[in-house]
C-alpha cells in the first residue's frame, strides 16, 4: 500500500489539478499524464513499503533503488514512447476462515511504481467527488471512521440493518464498464492507457499461467481506488440520487471499499432495497452472496426487554455489532471481535509460538508483543476489552506450553513463568480507539 498524497507533497501541477477537480466535481479533466515525470515516479518508488513481497521478476525495492535514477528515467521513456508493458503478476493464496483462501497479486516492484505514479494522479481527481459515506483507502478515513460513523447511525433511529457481502468483488469488475466510468472524469487519452494497461495483465499462479478478462488485481496498489470509482458509481450515486428519494423514510450508506451496509428508518423501505439491490448489481457484473447477505431488525430495544442483550447481531468489518444494556440500564450499540476473527488470531499466536519456541526469550517476547499490539490497536474498542483480555491470556498459555516443550530436561512451571512474565511483560488489555458518541 502507499502512503496518501498530501499538499505538503504535491508537485505544483499536481495542486493545480486538485484545484480544477475541486472548483468542477462534474468536469472532465485533460492534459494530465505528462505530470507522471520523473519526479512523479520517484515518489511513487519513496510510498512503496520496503518490505512489500516481490514480483515474477523477483526484484525488490532496495534493488529497485540501488540505480534509482537510471531506472526510474529508463522506465518514464518506455511510458512516453508507449513501448511500457505491465508484467505479469504473481498470485498468492492468503488463508482465511474455514479452510479457503483469498487470491492476492503481486506486482513486480516498477509496476507498483507505476500503479503508485496513477494513483497519486487517479486520487487528486476523485477525492472531491467521492461520497462521505465511503471510507475504504481515502487519505484522512479509516475503518474506525466508518465504526463511528455506524455508532453515529444506530443511534439516530434505525430499525433494520441490510447487512451485504459482494462475492469475488475485485474479481468481478466489468473492465469496460470502469473504464467508461472513468472516462466520465478523465479525458486524457495517455492516462487511460496507462489504467487500461494495469488492468490487462497475466497471471502466474504457481506452474499456471493464465490472462483473466476481467477484474482488478486484488492486492495491487491502483485496485483500492478502482474499487471505490466502481461502487462510486454502482452504489454510493444511486442510493444518493434514485434510491433515497424514492423512500418514505431515510437509509444511510456506510462502505469500507466492497464491505458495506445499510440502515433504514422503516421495514417498507428496507425491503424494497433488498429486492433490487441484487438486480442493480448484476447490470455491472456483480453478485451478492446469498448465505452472506440478509435483511435484520436492529432497533433499539425497548426499555422494558429483559435480559442484558439484544436479539439481533451482524458483522461488519472485524466486529459482531449488538445491542446492550449500560450500566445506566440504556440500551446502547455495541461491538466485539468477531468470533471467527479472534479464533485466528489465537491459532495464529500459538502456531508462532510452537515454530518459533527455540529463539531467544527476548526475541520471542518482542514479536508477541507486536502481534498482541497490532491486534489492540486495531480492535481494542470501547466495549470489546474483554476480547482483547481473553487474547492476552491465551497468548500466556501457548507461550508456557510450547517453552515448556523445547526442552525435555527444565521443566519451566507456572510459577516460573510467572516469574519469567515479571522479566518480559505482555500487553495489558486497553481500549485504544474511542467509537461510542453519546446518546
Amino acid at each position: 500500500m502507499i502512503a496518501a498524497t498530501t499538499a505538503n507533497t504535491m508537485s505544483p501541477g499536481l495542486l493545480k489539478v486538485r484545484e480544477r477537480a475541486e472548483r468542477d466535481p462534474e468536469g472532465v479533466l485533460l492534459a494530465l499524464a505528462h505530470l507522471i515525470d520523473e519526479e512523479a515516479l520517484q515518489r511513487a518508488y519513496r510510498s512503496l513499503r520496503n518490505e512489500a513481497a516481490v514480483g515474477v521478476d523477483g526484484i525488490t525495492k532496495e534493488q529497485y533503488g540501488q540505480d534509482l535514477e537510471h531506472n526510474v528515467r529508463d522506465l518514464h521513456a518506455r511510458m512516453k514512447s508507449m513501448r511500457y508493458r505491465h508484467q505479469p503478476i504473481r498470485r498468492v493464496h492468503i488463508p482465511k476462515e474455514r479452510g479457503k483462501t483469498r487470491p492476492i497479486g503481486i506486482s513486480c516492484t516498477e509496476d507498483k511504481i507505476v500503479q503508485a505514479a496513477v494513483r497519486e494522479m487517479l486520487e487528486v481527481i476523485y477525492e472531491p467527488v467521492f461520497r462521505d459515506v465511503s471510507y475504504g483507502f481515502r487519505p484522512g478515513r479509516s475503518a474506525h471512521d466508518a465504526l463511528r460513523a455506524l455508532n453515529r447511525m444506530l443511534l439516530g433511529g434505525v430499525e433494520w440493518i441490510l447487512e451485504a457481502d459482494i462475492e469475488s468483488f475485485f474479481d468481478s469488475i466489468d473492465r469496460t464498464k470502469l473504464m467508461e466510468m472513468l472516462q466520465a472524469r478523465v479525458a486524457d487519452k495517455s492516462l487511460l492507457r496507462l489504467v487500461g494497461k494495469c488492468l490487462h495483465v497475466g497471471v502466474l499462479d504457481g506452474a499456471e499461467f493464465y490472462a483473466p478478462e476481467d477484474g482488478t488485481v486484488q492486492g495491487s496498489v491502483l485496485s483500492p481506488l478502482l474499487g471505490n470509482v466502481y461502487l462510486h458509481h454502482v452504489l454510493d450515486l444511486w442510493i444518493e440520487r434514485e434510491v433515497q428519494p424514492r423512500l418514505v423514510g431515510k437509509a444511510t450508506l456506510i462502505r469500507y471499499a466492497d464491505d458495506f451496509i445499510i440502515g433504514f428508518e422503516r421495514e417498507d423501505d428496507a425491503k424494497r432495497v433488498t429486492e433490487v439491490l441484487p438486480r442493480r448489481f448484476e447490470r455491472y457484473g456483480l453478485k451478492l452472496h446469498p448465505d452472506k447477505t440478509r435483511l435484520l431488525p436492529f432497533g433499539r430495544p425497548d426499555n422494558g426487554q429483559p435480559g442484558g442483550k439484544g436479539p439481533a447481531t451482524f458483522d461488519f468489518l472485524g466486529f459482531t455489532h449488538y445491542w446492550r444494556r449500560s450500566r445506566a440500564g440504556r440500551w446502547m450499540p455495541s461491538m466485539k471481535t468477531r468470533k471467527a476473527r479472534l479464533r485466528r488470531a489465537i491459532t495464529a499466536v500459538a502456531d508462532f509460538c510452537r515454530r518459533h519456541r527455540h529463539r531467544p526469550v527476548k526475541e520471542q517476547h518482542a514479536a508477541l508483543t507486536r502481534r498482541i499490539v497490532g491486534h489492540r490497536n486495531y480492535f481494542g474498542v470501547n466495549g470489546n476489552l474483554r476480547s482483547i483480555a481473553l487474547l492476552i491470556r491465551t497468548t500466556e498459555r501457548a507461550w508456557h506450553k510450547w517453552l515448556c516443550r523445547r526442552s525435555q530436561r527444565a521443566h519451566l512451571n507456572w510459577k516460573r513463568f510467572q516469574e519469567l512474565l515479571r522479566d518480559f511483560p505482555l500487553p495489558r488489555p486497553q481500549i485504544r480507539v474511542q467509537i461510542w458518541t453519546s446518546p
